[in-house]
């Protein structure tokens, strides 16, 4: 074998097919009862709990769908009218509750930040990036820059911050404007200018909200503080959160204080967002925003998502939620619990004091931005596209939920369907319905919606490779848990791939070889020269060998797409011949090493067939097979054959013929008087037949210094050493007097 390799590491294994269950054979279920796998389905007026029940949820509906992306603000006004800040398009725009809407604003600005509605009936609207604050008649339709009336320009303050990212107004009427580039707080009366309230070395100030004493409550960006400001515009730190912006804040009736944070200290998680602006305008105005989630209206998740916090009337913080997967745009405090608006999924949070959380609503947007309550229920605005949903106060008299898309991975029957409920008198007050069909799309020609009994008999649908299942609850349902039981189809296992190694073999002390760390062949002088490897790739483990000229070593990749456990059984062949021979078989290892000489030399291919057997009945297994690559087996070293030599001019003249049964002859080399080895080419330079002829001088080596001379000066020993393709190797001498 090629000598300079003593270790093989052969890197190719097994590839597994997993299945949501772990059996192997035989009936499965596919069960949902955690909050995880449940998100994956369309609650409608159902809501998802952190235990992974389904209950009755608020009733969400969509009211009006805005020509912008983005709704970054959201106010309703006593007569349940919406007001939408909005942006690409910037506008302000009136939605009655019918769901018509008015251009009450729009700007040259890139977008509208922030609406609220003033103790007056006004409408006030912050924009970026001028950051000016607009006053408004929600009575008058179409009005611009140039007709609207002004209530703050930050370019006349001594301070000019570049943007105005929240309002709100206290119990005194006067309104108050969230600032940053520098962070501060304006406090503008009816009819006066601008007075700076509150001045912060942040970099911004995100948001604010009143408490029930009258003091404002403000979250930064920067460092991510939460101010309590008194009415005399004295700020005290509540809170130095973990995260560096401060996304919302609002406090509860009981002095409780909640805010939620969002990105790492030290830096920003969010790319900066060049934003360009080119309707009605000569000019295209780029501009780059803040690092602020509000700012930023991709749909990229944040790294670690958003944390919020509870700080209690004592002041003592505590986490109370957290969620990796959502960004929290907007809080509202309810006496249900704690909403959170979030992104980049569209939902609805309810956040108990306790920590336990429900999914109330799934909306049809990527972003959740912000709440505004009435009469009729709470306003939800959305980004990614712009639109307004209306969330019911209380549960919906009945809801549904769909879950989603099963994939048995194999055409299946579908067995019985169990369900889980909880202890209520009522919790059992829900209608449930399946469907199935063989692509993944249940649009594309599925079954229809079937009625189903729980927990009796099957679900009576048609074999098929997908199922979907549907829970109509009713008042006081509560389920813990749905199961379908299923058994798929037998399908014959596939052997993928086989590797032949003449010369390795598996190592019985295996895994306690290192194993190679690269994912590609690379040549042994750019790494440990005593080591081979074949390409691992993700999830395979490599499979050490040690250098045998006279073993063989198979291994091979296979699945089976029901998971089933396989045996194997490995056949040979021989050029020339018909039929094969069993090697070995019952195997469940999926790598063979065997001794080479059980095989004379020659070329062979060796077949791997694969029996999913002990999955299934006797009578009812299937196979599936594949053939190796041709590959040669040479353990037999060349013969050498009419070596003579003798003087020629001094020099020893050698001749010689060398042939190998199996491989080429690969090179040769000679020794005069055990002297160094010296590489010879055969007659015609090309060594690659499996006769080679060899002719060549070898001079005589001088006499060692000091070296007692020899009984007979004239005679001389040459040493011939001929190796095949393999590394075989045969020597011959030849003496010369």
């Amino acid at each position: 074998m090629m000598r300079r390799f003593a270790l093989l590491l052969l890197s190719l294994s097994s590839i597994f097919f997993s299945t949501a269950t772990a059996r192997a054979q035989g009936t499965r279920l596919w069960s949902q009862s955690k909050f995880e796998e449940l998100e994956k389905g369309k609650p409608e007026g159902v809501a998802i709990t952190s235990d992974g029940h389904l209950v009755a949820g608020p009733e969400s509906k969509l009211i009006y769908t805005t020509p912008s992306t983005y709704v970054w603000s959201v106010a309703a006004d006593h007569e349940g009218n919406t007001y939408l800040a909005t942006g690409t398009p910037a506008t302000v725009l009136k939605v009655t509750p019918d769901g018509k809407s008015t251009r009450l604003f729009s700007t040259k600005d890139l977008t509208v930040q922030a609406v609220s509605v003033g103790p007056d009936g006004s409408i006030y609207a912050a924009v970026l990036p001028s950051g000016k604050v607009y006053k408004l008649d929600p009575q008058a339709a179409d009005r611009t820059e140039d007709n609207a009336t002004v209530v703050f320009d930050p370019a006349t303050t001594e301070e000019k911050p570049k943007y105005v990212w929240d309002l709100a107004f206290g119990s005194d009427g006067r309104l108050y404007i969230a600032a940053g580039g520098p962070a501060g707080i304006y406090r503008v009366a009816p009819g006066a200018k601008p007075e700076l309230f509150f001045k912060s070395d942040e970099q911004h100030i995100r948001t604010l909200t009143f408490d029930a004493s009258g003091n404002l409550i403000a979250g930064s960006d920067g460092t991510g503080l939460v101010y309590r400001i008194d009415k005399t515009g004295k700020g005290y730190v509540l809170f130095d959160a973990p995260k560096r912006e401060i996304t919302s804040v609002v406090a509860a009736p009981n002095g409780a204080v909640y805010a939620a944070s969002v990105g790492e200290k030290g830096r920003s998680n969010l790319p900066p967002l060049p934003v360009t602006g080119t309707a009605t305008v000569t000019a295209t105005i780029t501009i780059v925003q803040p690092g602020s989630v509000q700012a930023f209206s991709g749909n990229t998740l944040v790294p670690d998502g958003s944390e919020i916090y509870e700080i209690a009337p004592n002041g003592a913080p505590h986490k109370l939620w957290a969620n990796r997967d959502d960004i929290v745009y907007a809080l509202r405090w309810t006496s249900e619990g704690l909403l959170a608006a979030t992104g980049n999924r569209g939902r609805v949070y309810r956040i108990q004091d306790s920590g336990e959380y429900s999914d109330i609503a799934h909306l049809d947007a990527s972003q959740a931005t912000g709440f505004a309550d009435s009469s009729r229920g709470l306003y939800i605005g959305t980004a990614n596209t712009g639109k307004v949903y209306l969330m019911s106060h209380s549960a919906a008299p009945s809801g549904t939920y769909t879950s989603d898309v099963f994939d048995a991975g194999v055409f299946a029957q579908w067995g019985r369907a169990e369900i889980d409920t909880g202890a209520g008198a009522n919790a059992r007050n829900f209608d449930f319905s399946a469907r199935a069909g063989n692509v993944d799309n249940p649009q594309r020609a599925w079954s229809d919606w079937k009625k189903v009994t729980p927990n009796v008999g099957s679900l009576g649908l048609d074999p098929a490779r997908f199922v979907q299942w549907k829970a109509d609850l009713h008042g006081g349902a509560d389920i813990a848990s749905v199961g379908i039981n299923y058994l798929p189809v037998n399908v014959a296992p596939v052997v993928d791939e086989i590797v032949v190694v003449p010369g390795a073999r598996v190592n019985p002390a295996g895994m306690a070889l290192p194993q190679p760390q690269a994912a590609t062949i690379t040549f042994p002088a750019q790494q440990n020269p005593n080591i081979i490897s074949f390409g691992q790739e993700p999830g395979r483990e490599p499979l050490p060998a040690q250098k045998d000229k006279n073993a063989v070593t198979v291994r091979w990749l296979a699945h089976d797409e029901n998971g089933d456990d396989l045996i194997f059984s490995v056949y040979y062949r021989g050029d020339g011949e018909q039929n094969w021979q069993l090697l070995k078989d019952k195997i469940t290892d999926r790598y063979l090493s065997f001794d080479g000489g059980l095989l004379p030399d020659g070329p062979y291919r060796l077949k791997i067939i694969a029996s999913d057997a002990p999955s299934h009945n006797p009578g009812e297994a299937l196979t599936g097979e594949k053939l190796s690559d041709r590959f040669v087996i040479d353990t037999t070293p060349p013969v050498v054959t009419d070596l003579a030599a003798k003087f020629v001019n001094g020099k020893i003249h050698v001749t010689l013929t060398a042939t190998d049964a199996a491989t080429p002859i690969a090179h040769a080399e000679y020794s005069v008087d055990a002297g160094p080895w010296q590489y010879v080419e055969p007659v015609g330079k090309i060594s690659d037949s499996l006769t080679e002829h060899f002719e060549f001088d070898a001079p005589l080596n001088p006499p060692s210094p000091g070296a007692a001379p020899p009984a007979n000066a004239s005679e001389h020993v040459i040493t011939v050493r001929v190796y095949d393709r393999y590394d075989n190797a045969v020597a011959a001498k030849a003496v010369v007097r």
